[in-house]
């Protein structure tokens, strides 16, 4: 069997563990690496990552995107550092990264800071009473202080990856896209998008794709579409 191209993340944007494990398994050897988020938590979320990984060799990336006191963060992440997982977010606030840093330990999870969501524009910055300044501009600046603090990577738009992996702190470090569409896609609530193929090319160590997958007649041919269009 050819390895898996684990450049492609698919989002198990589904209610529960269940679903989530039939759609993996629909999906099958076309992905090897899941994100699991924050709504499929009270339905099972951890004990699916476990599944995935222990029973499925799949790699889990959990977006949890902590935030809190540093003592609380780090006590989270040390107790998710023994599930095996490959990747756990947080908030890009360099006390939170370096917290979550502490926490991880030895272990093999990386930290990847959130910087400002695939979601928000200016205008969502200013309602937040956020910093003026151009959104790209900020995502450079807090991915910056966020591979300071110790982050393994940063989730950024694909739009601001070129920006990043620019910065001298970005060596070595990933960058992991949500905001990706296929062509002819349904944006949903994205609003600073590339195609999977434009988010490689800028600079993306990963993609990351729920809906137009989970939702498609067909997952399994959707993500394989996707990753014949890789570079």
């Amino acid at each position: 069997m050819t390895q898996t191209d684990e450049r492609l993340i698919t989002a198990l944007d589904v209610p529960n563990a269940l679903e989530g494990l039939q759609l993996a398994q629909t999906i099958g050897d076309a992905c090897g690496f899941y994100k699991i988020g924050l709504g499929m938590l009270t339905g099972g979320g951890l004990a699916l990552a476990r599944e995935l990984i222990d029973e499925m060799d799949k790699r889990v990336f959990l977006d949890m995107k902590l935030f809190d006191i540093g003592n609380t963060v780090e006590a989270a992440v040390r107790g998710l550092a023994h599930y095996g997982l490959d990747f756990l977010t947080v908030h890009g606030d360099p006390h939170v990264v370096r917290a979550a840093s502490e926490g991880k330990g030895g272990s093999e999870l990386r930290i990847l800071a959130v910087t400002i969501l695939t979601s928000l524009d200016r205008a969502d910055l200013d309602a937040a009473l956020i910093k003026p300044g151009d959104v790209a501009d900020l995502v450079v600046e807090r991915a910056a202080r966020a591979f300071d603090a110790g982050a393994d990577g940063v989730i950024a738009s694909p739009l601001e990856a070129p920006l990043i992996r620019a910065l001298p702190q970005a060596e070595g470090r990933l960058i992991v896209t949500p905001g990706v569409r296929p062509p002819g896609s349904a944006l949903g609530d994205q609003k600073r998008v590339m195609t999977p193929a434009e988010a490689i090319h800028a600079g993306a160590d990963h993609i990351v794709i729920g809906r137009p997958i989970v939702r498609a007649s067909d997952p399994r041919a959707t993500a394989e579409a996707i990753l014949a269009t890789l570079p």
